[in-house]
């Protein structure tokens, strides 16, 4: 396992003092929030992108890749009934990935729960449908940049689509591109029957990346969220690809939630390796 840590963590630090610190923390992954270059993603110019990838090479950090991937926007959505919005948002998409991959990244995930959400007058079966297809639309580019596309499972409480593993995997098979995979996170997991652990091993033929977060929206170890069984599990399946620490509650302060966050999971992982 290899251990990110998503830059808006930082909120306004520059981006050279964010990645120094996430570094200095023991992090060798910066996953990117658009929003934190411009709210719109076909406005960063290639001097931006290039000093994304000059700042992480600086700090010995690896690009892990793009999410809240419409955040921040407007006129984009996933399971709109408009095909002409469905058109918009897969060329946004795309340009996401233009963008992932310019930066050096290789996975994007899809969690944006606002513009996915099933609309009023749309069946369920009809948003899977039309998210399918604008998925599908982006498959191509892809395969070309090699980016993977993570679609994300989450909590009810955020949004009214894709709110289980199963359902997300469900559309990866519908869209059947290797392209297409499944991203896990933990606090959003907590809002599922079935405990982490076994979610991990039921999914982990679609797993490509991984989210690290307690239910309270602070970091692992910062809530009650016990990580040593998901550890254990993502042993067990022999997962080697990213755990990215995010947060949606900063009150520890920003140093804190970076470093501590960081500790525990090695503390965990030591404590796995001892038993």
């Amino acid at each position: 396992m290899k251990f990110a840590i998503c830059n808006e963590t930082f909120l306004d630090w520059p981006f050279d003092s964010a990645f120094a610190f996430a570094a200095e923390c023991g992090y060798t992954g910066i996953e990117i929030a658009p929003f934190t270059l411009n709210h719109d993603a076909r406005e960063i110019t290639g001097e931006q992108r290039e000093e994304v990838r000059r700042l992480a090479a600086a700090h010995k950090l690896e690009v892990v890749g793009l999410h809240w991937l419409l955040a921040k926007t407007e006129g984009f959505h996933l399971t709109s009934p408009d095909a002409e919005v469905r058109r918009r948002t897969s060329a946004y998409v795309q340009d996401l990935v233009r963008l992932c991959g310019d930066i050096g990244g290789t996975r994007m995930i899809f969690g944006s729960p606002q513009q996915r959400n099933v609309l009023s007058g749309v069946t369920p079966e009809e948003a899977f449908d039309y998210a399918a297809g604008v998925v599908s639309e982006c498959t191509p580019l892809l395969e070309k940049t090699g980016v993977t596309l993570c679609m994300e499972p989450l909590a009810p409480a955020e949004g009214n689509f894709l709110n289980t593993a199963d359902e997300a995997v469900r559309l990866i098979e519908k869209v059947g591109h290797p392209n297409v995979r499944l991203i896990l996170d933990c606090k959003a997991m907590s809002s599922e029957a079935a405990p982490i652990p076994e979610l991990i091993r039921r999914h982990v033929k679609h797993l490509a990346h991984f989210h690290a977060n307690d239910p309270n929206k602070q970091g692992p170890g910062f809530g009650e969220l016990d990580f040593r069984p998901i550890f254990a599990a993502l042993q067990e399946v022999d997962y080697g690809g990213w755990v990215s620490v995010e947060v949606f509650d900063y009150a520890p302060g920003i140093e804190r939630l970076a470093r501590e966050s960081i500790d525990y999971m090695r503390k965990t992982l030591a404590e796995l390796a001892a038993n």
